[in-house]
């Protein structure tokens, strides 16, 4: 304590300045533990590079013009799936729907045009392999985005594991058509690191993996969720007493 005023001697009241020391808080109780794991980052491109070289990573074919600070650009393939939707009044999740949709393809010349509110599925034209330690993040580009192209509607994560060419699900927004070429750049993949390799990446038979090594824009197969074994008979209820 530090006196302020005069001395008592003074006549005068004398005031006390007490500081108080805050205590001390254990930094063990609040910090975030990994248990020995180390966090997990998005990669830089020294890193992408990194793994690029070392092989646990594949762009296939990669070229160094396309990699960005914390990602590599992909490019547009040349098939795109179309919507037949005059060849069934709904879509049954439970069912294949393989009339749903048409294969076609673009030339290097002959853009594929996307009228507006139109969806249609296309693939990228690298394929990528990503190791069990790793995952992807795929997103648009920014200026395509700003003429209202959507890349993804809900698949932008890719699984420790997968290998394939990435199936994108393009939307127009915009109020007119936009023309799609094939080799431009139409996306974007970023990687993270995870805290540990995934025990059971994708691929495997524990995941249910319904689209490694695709090779191009595939239909949905989420009537694959659903059992399509033989129905069980129902159990007879008991009678009421």
């Amino acid at each position: 304590m530090w006196p302020i005023g005069s001395p008592p001697s003074s006549g005068l009241v004398t005031c006390y300045l007490l500081l108080v020391t805050p205590p001390r808080l254990d930094s063990s109780k609040h910090a975030p533990s990994n248990h020995g794991s180390p966090a997990t980052s998005v990669l830089s491109d020294r890193t992408i590079k990194e793994e690029i070289a070392a092989g646990t990573l594949v762009i296939d074919p990669w070229e160094e013009r396309f990699l960005q600070p914390a990602s590599v650009d992909l490019r547009l393939g040349a098939e795109f799936r179309i919507f037949r939707n005059y060849t069934q009044p709904f879509i049954d999740v439970k069912e294949p729907n393989e009339d749903l949709t048409e294969l076609v393809s673009i030339k290097d010349s002959k853009p594929f045009i996307l009228h507006p509110g139109e969806f249609a599925l296309a693939v990228t034209l690298e394929r990528v392999e990503i190791p069990p330690h790793l995952v992807g993040r795929l997103d648009g580009k920014s200026s395509l985005g700003r003429l209202g192209l959507i890349v993804h509607s809900t698949a932008g994560f890719v699984d420790p594991g997968f290998s394939g060419r990435l199936t994108l699900e393009l939307t127009n927004v915009a109020n007119l058509p936009i023309t799609l070429y094939y080799g431009m750049p139409v996306s974007q993949i970023s990687f993270s690191q995870l805290s540990t390799p995934a025990d059971n990446p994708y691929g495997g038979g524990a995941t249910g993996s319904k689209y490694q090594g695709q090779t191009g824009p595939e239909p949905s197969r989420y009537y694959l969720n659903y059992d399509q074994s033989p129905t069980r008979p129902h159990r007879r209820r008991r009678p009421s007493p």
